[in-house]
């Protein structure tokens, strides 16, 4: 099989390489192409992939192109990871966002409709040669916002698109810690939109313990490696919150702890990035593992703790866990779809897909991030009834600023871009909503100026 990795000279490819190469349940992995304007960059990246697959006795090439169609043809699987104008653009969004009095995040807020209306675009010209030159491939879309990107791409393109993201999976882990369980022993339910999702009941070994948990503050703040969600908080809604719902319950602490830090997460990855391409071009790959591990384990020690503490990247993590071998991150959930679309039998993993009824309280066509029964077949959400009535109207505002984002981009409308921003609930001022896009647009003509 081959696989195509869209944006592959991203920092976390190695990561899916990794994941790919030491899959147990994948068959026949000959070959990995990557594809990204940054010719030089890949190539670095790829040399790390290949330190990867010598170190695994793999056959599998690791290959690097600027041409779409030759890296997408005949591939089996394309994972979508782009990043259209990359983290110096993130961080420009960011600083727009605090400027005007809203927490600066990439994926939710200013930024969050930002880098939507930018990547919509480039991945449905992307999609459009995929189609063609691989039209039996899956489309795997880690790209964010990871469920706006693959609505968009489910109602504008013909490729078989799927969205997938670690935080569900990550927060199931971190409930089975904090119950002293196995990730195994237990079943979720869950339901939500990407980046806005809840866990409504937790069993243990058959045994609903949802109660239990609630009850319980210091299990409760064992979920969370910070202080990001009150016991209280989940208390009162009876459910337990992705984290990425701390942008809309505690916005203003947020951005008060961005303010004081005097920076953005997005300001401090790309320091880091400029400082992890500096060390990479100064040794060979053998070595460059220990480089882009030492990476990771800085990133992920530091992930959330600016905008929940005030915290920082810089610095030594302090944790000497191998980034490749954790039971969750970016390339489980990868490996974990990939593995199930090659399974005769249904596996459950938690996606983002059409819903088709699986949530009553949206429509057919709506990208809903639930757990889904996955095989050979295909991809099906599973039912999962209404949504409790305390989100409920936050989903459907957010799905809402969803839609109006896709017709925004499609139709090349600023108009339809500032409609977008009202509906979006932590946005929600017309005023607000043309000074913002006025302020993006001015920071990158290049790829928002389509909206001017």
């Amino acid at each position: 099989m081959k696989a195509a990795i869209l944006g592959g000279g991203g920092v976390r490819t190695p990561l899916l390489i990794h994941g790919l190469v030491h899959a147990a349940g994948l068959r026949g992995l000959s070959e990995v192409m990557l594809f990204d304007a940054d010719e030089a960059r890949t190539e670095m990246i790829a040399a790390l992939g290949r330190e990867i697959v010598q170190r695994a006795g793999a056959s599998v090439r690791i290959g690097v192109s600027t041409d779409l169609a030759a890296v997408a043809e005949g591939a089996g699987v394309v994972f979508n990871s782009i990043r259209v104008g990359g983290i110096t653009a993130r961080a420009a969004d960011e600083q727009v966002a605090m400027a005007h009095g809203l927490a600066g995040q990439e994926t939710t807020g200013p930024g969050g409709v930002a880098m939507a209306l930018r990547t919509i675009p480039v991945t449905l010209m992307h999609a459009a040669t995929v189609e063609r030159v691989a039209p039996r491939a899956w489309f795997l879309n880690f790209t964010n916002p990871a469920g706006l990107i693959t609505q968009a791409l489910l109602e504008h393109s013909g490729v078989r698109a799927v969205g997938i993201c670690d935080t569900p999976i990550e927060l199931f882990h971190r409930i089975a810690g904090a119950l002293g369980a196995q990730v195994q022993e237990m079943e979720f339910d869950y339901a939500g939109l990407n980046h806005l999702g809840w866990v409504r009941q937790v069993r243990l070994r058959g045994e609903d313990v949802t109660k239990r948990l609630l009850r319980d503050e210091t299990r409760l703040r064992a979920v969370y490696p910070d202080t990001t969600f009150d016991p209280e908080l989940m208390q009162a809604l009876g459910l337990i919150p992705s984290e990425y719902l701390f942008f809309y319950y505690r916005q203003r602490r947020a951005l008060a702890n961005q303010m004081r830090a005097g920076a953005s997460r997005g300001g401090e990855i790309a320091q880091l990035n400029v400082e992890l391409f500096q060390q990479l071009g100064r040794v060979d790959s053998a070595h460059g593992l220990d480089i882009y591990k030492n990476y990771l384990r800085r990133r992920n020690a530091s992930y959330m703790k600016l905008e929940t503490e005030a915290g920082s990247v810089f610095g030594d993590s302090g944790h000497t866990e191998d980034p490749f071998e954790t039971a969750t991150g970016y390339h489980r959930v990868a490996v974990a779809v990939l593995e199930a679309l090659e399974s005769d039998e249904d596996r459950t993993v938690v996606a983002n897909v059409a819903n088709r009824g699986a949530v009553m309280d949206l429509e057919a066509e709506d990208v809903v991030e639930v757990p889904c029964a996955i095989s050979r077949r295909g991809v099906v959400a599973k039912p999962v009834g209404r949504l409790p009535e305390s989100v409920r109207g936050l989903v459907l505002a957010v799905k809402a600023y969803e839609r109006a984002t896709i017709r925004a981009a499609v139709e090349k409308s600023g108009r339809l871009a500032e409609l977008a921003m009202l509906e979006y609930p932590l946005i929600g001022q017309w005023d607000l909503a043309r000074e913002l896009l006025q302020a993006l647009v001015q920071r990158d003509p290049e790829h928002l100026g389509y909206l001017a």
